[in-house]
């Protein structure tokens, strides 16, 4: 398959990253399918990237007619059977080994034996998830965006291996339609920027649970002196406490329990309180 020849992208798991991915893919021209396990979240979805592509118009970053161009090319499902003629698959699901054994497997069923299947997994094996998919697992290789997906330029294209030379070249030229800066990875646990980001957080929540410093003074030094756009916490909050205590765990297992990589308890206790961030209104910080 040749970029020429992708004109449907389906993109799986309708969260603050799938949304932004579907964007992208509305954003680059082509046909978007937006699937999620239910038609409720969908509709949420829905009225987010509405006003997200709303505010981006009031900036005069797009166009009124793009982002309605955008909106167009963006069709929600729960069921689905309906990714069946996609050319591509963007999967975006939450970060579980299982859970993405389940849609892989589906998809193996679902998509034409030529469709590249990816993941969005930032953490997890692409060998491992190739192993999913019996038909042609050669198709088959992460596609690593970083949140938000419609905003940053960079994306690790994952090399596990079984991927073919056609699946990783066709995943880097469709990286670069979209507009993005597509910088091949090894199949190796958390890739490049994720293993690089561990001690950003992982220190900092270090710091936090010594009482060394607070999360506001952090992100401020961070930003102020460091040159960084966004704060540990604040980055965190953004992502998700969940998801990112969900890689930190993958990526401490992956390396065998190495103790730079170690989870915090301040992480765990946040995620049993349902204190996620910005998507459920409170995290580090509190979002009206």
């Amino acid at each position: 398959m040749k970029i020429d020849d992708i004109k449907t992208i389906a993109v799986i798991g309708s969260g603050t990253m799938g949304r932004g991915i579907a964007i992208c893919s509305a954003g680059a021209g082509f046909n978007t399918i937006l699937y999620d396990i239910n038609d409720e979240i969908l509709n949420n979805s829905k009225n987010i990237i509405e006003k997200d592509l709303a505010k981006s118009a009031e900036k005069k970053k797009i166009t009124n007619e793009k982002k309605n161009e955008i909106l167009n090319k963006i069709n929600l499902t729960s069921v689905i059977d309906d990714l069946k003629d996609a050319d591509f698959v963007i999967e975006a699901a939450l970060e579980n080994i299982e859970l993405k054994k389940e849609i892989f497997t589906s998809l193996d069923k679902i998509c034409r034996p030529d469709t590249v299947l990816t993941t969005n997994t930032s953490s997890l094996s692409i060998t491992t998830i190739s192993t999913f998919v019996k038909t042609n697992p050669e198709r088959i290789a992460g596609m690593h965006f970083f949140n938000p997906a419609n905003i940053m330029k960079l994306v690790e294209v994952v090399r596990g291996d079984f991927t073919s030379e056609d699946t990783l070249n066709l995943t880097v030229a469709l990286s670069k339609k979209m507009g993005k800066v597509p910088v091949v990875a090894k199949d190796t646990p958390a890739f490049i920027v994720n293993r690089i980001a561990r001690p950003f957080y992982g220190e900092a929540l270090k710091i936090l649970s010594e009482g060394s410093s607070e999360v506001e003074k952090t992100d401020k030094i961070m930003k102020s002196c460091g040159g960084f756009a966004m704060g540990p916490f604040e980055l965190m909050d953004l992502i998700g406490i969940d998801v990112n205590f969900s890689v930190t765990k993958s990526v401490y297992e992956a390396f065998f329990n190495d103790p730079k990589y170690r989870p915090n308890f301040i992480q765990k206790k946040m995620v049993d309180a349902n204190l996620l961030g910005r998507k459920t209104k409170r995290g580090f910080y509190k979002y009206e």
